[in-house]
């Protein structure tokens, strides 16, 4: 049966490959296109516009909200951070060669914090364009996803390592181990009670840690649902994208877990977001997005 909290909106073509999506300033739903190089707009009505970043080989990721009110987005294909105003004008700033950026996101400093999946380091960029790069302590990390976190510094995945990285403002590392081997993990996101939620893709499970570095892992009820993206709620829990599973879940802060199916099969669900009405919205690979009215919104 069909659940009809959740309803899907083409955005794009099946073949650009929606992947990251986030609420802009404007209310609409902003979204990268991985495979055609672009950046999408889905206003609240429900039109859809793209922009062309003209490098094919650009491969944008994840997209933030600014501190500009602007959105900007990693550009992992040519080693760029773009921006993009809710008017649809187009910039980028040049990384170090190499750097292959994943995650994301604005910092308690106002500047936006990337992860460099292909050179070991976390970067802070500057609105005004500077570019400060800071090294994990860990070789062939693939530092994937970042988030703030809630002392004054941000945190990210480190995939390879198996472990979380949290990071000062001055650049300071420290890096958390995980308690389950190669549980490979990707998303990462703020609780809304001090702590972070994150994802481990290939041990199928959910994970929080505090900012003690006290670490609580949670296994999904089909541990081969390869979790992918993790953005937290109002209260302490967190959603989730199920890739493999082609499915959204929640899980509140005692750790429970729903799960709820796509209507479109194989549907590859990648990033989420929270709007402010509490809907959850996720991107999807056959170039929708999907939209889940949760039962208490």
């Amino acid at each position: 049966m069909i659940d009809t909290r959740i309803q899907e909106f083409p955005v794009s073509e099946a073949g650009a490959g929606p992947y990251g999506v986030t609420t802009g300033p404007d209310g609409a739903s902003w979204l990268t296109l991985v495979h055609a190089g672009a950046v999408a707009r889905m206003s609240v009505d429900g039109e859809v516009r793209t922009w062309s970043l003209d490098a094919p080989e650009s491969r944008p990721l994840i997209i933030t909200p600014g501190p500009d009110d602007a959105l900007w987005f990693t550009r992992s294909g040519d080693d760029r951070i773009g921006r993009i105003s809710t008017a649809g004008e187009l910039s980028s700033i040049a990384l170090p060669s190499g750097t292959g950026p994943c995650g994301v996101t604005t910092g308690p400093d106002g500047a936006l914090w990337y992860a460099g999946m292909n050179s070991d380091t976390v970067g802070r960029v500057a609105t005004d364009g500077a570019v400060t790069t800071f090294p994990l302590p860990v070789a062939g990390a693939f530092a994937s996803m970042v988030a703030p976190g809630p002392d004054e510094t941000v945190w990210c995945t480190l995939n390879q390592a198996n472990a979380l990285a949290r990071v000062d403002m001055a650049g300071g590392v420290t890096v958390h181990p995980l308690p389950t081997p190669n549980a490979g993990p990707v998303g990462i996101g703020a609780s809304a009670d001090g702590g972070l939620w994150f994802v481990e893709i290939v041990a199928g499970q959910l994970g929080r840690i505090d900012p003690d570095g006290r670490i609580r892992e949670y296994a999904l009820p089909d541990r081969s649902a390869r979790p992918h993206a993790i953005v937290g709620d109002a209260v302490g829990g967190a959603w989730f994208t199920e890739w493999g599973g082609n499915r959204i879940g929640h899980v509140d802060g005692a750790g429970r877990i729903e799960t709820y199916d796509l209507p479109t099969p194989n549907s590859e669900p990648h990033g989420l977001t929270v709007a402010p009405d509490g809907t959850v919205w996720a991107a999807l690979e056959i170039g929708r997005l999907a939209r889940l009215t949760p039962p208490h919104a």
